[in-house]
């Protein structure tokens, strides 16, 4: 017998995350948390399941994409967005329910990325058995180098920045409210909030609508690839705007880093002579 449902207010207070995509928010976490509802007192649909039943869907717009015609092209830009919203629920079950587990963690990344070279392969690899075109071929290497790319920067980044991080957490007082490494370089493009500019509203205005202020990030590059791109059928000038579009927010955030990388010495040795002043004053009212 399944459980008694949750409320959508309960799903949108313990699954939703502070900040998303824009795409998420408006296109997918309205109709995620409704089919959440649906199945989260069904213990037996796991976040493993939900993570197969996407990449079911996904590998469907695949095939619709290999054929290259019209409106199967529409029928794959259909299905890839509905792989993506049941992708979206799994991590919504697993905070949810708790069921989350490491494998599966590991089994969604690695099924997204197999998921994305297939449908690029079909997609791409379709307009070229169409067209005999080769500019696909390379349009086809581009997204997928595109896509791989943000994802290996994303991680090496937050790496970087989590190093930081403990780095200053190390000489950290106790009522230290100095913001963390990581702050100055999250994808946030308008600044911190606060202020009466114009820059300032809209970044305030965003975040209350959940919206994060990185605007085109890999899942803004990935719906306008394979959802925008085969529905409207302007497959090649969707794709290289899209392409720029990510490799535009990528390379600010990168100027990021490396402007937050540049002082991040002087902040560590301010940290360290703050930590080693503090211990010493305690050494000192001790005696």
């Amino acid at each position: 017998m399944p459980r008694v449902k949750v409320t959508l207010q309960e799903i949108r207070e313990r699954t939703y995350k502070p900040v998303d995509a824009w795409w998420t928010v408006l296109l997918v976490d309205p109709l995620a948390a409704r089919l959440v509802r649906l199945v989260a007192p069904y213990r037996w649909i796991t976040p493993n399941v939900l993570t197969l039943v996407a990449s079911i869907f996904g590998f469907g717009a695949a095939a619709c994409f290999a054929s290259g015609e019209r409106g199967a092209l529409v029928a794959g830009g259909v299905l890839f967005h509905i792989s993506f919203v049941v992708d979206c629920m799994d991590g919504k079950i697993a905070r949810l329910n708790g069921t989350g587990t490491m494998f599966g963690q590991w089994l969604d990344f690695v099924l997204d990325r197999v998921r994305i070279f297939f449908i690029a392969l079909a997609l791409f690899g379709g307009q070229f058995a169409r067209t005999g075109n080769t500019a696909y071929l390379w349009l086809m290497a581009m997204a997928i180098f595109l896509d791989l790319f943000r994802y290996l920067n994303g991680a090496q980044m937050a790496k970087v920045r989590r190093a930081m991080k403990d780095q200053l957490n190390a000489y950290r007082l106790p009522s230290a409210s100095e913001p963390d490494a990581d702050d100055e370089t999250a994808d946030d493009l308008t600044g911190p909030a606060g202020g009466g500019s114009l820059k300032s509203r809209i970044g305030e205005t965003l975040r209350r609508n959940r919206i994060r202020t990185h605007l085109f990030s890999g899942i803004e590059y990935e719906m306008t690839v394979f959802i925008i791109a085969p529905i409207t059928g302007l497959i090649f000038p969707v794709t290289i705007a899209a392409g720029a579009g990510l490799l535009t927010f990528e390379l600010f955030l990168i100027y990021k880093l490396f402007r937050t990388c540049q002082r991040f010495p002087g902040r560590l040795a301010a940290a360290r002579a703050a930590y080693d002043e503090h211990a010493a004053e305690r050494v000192t009212s001790s005696v």
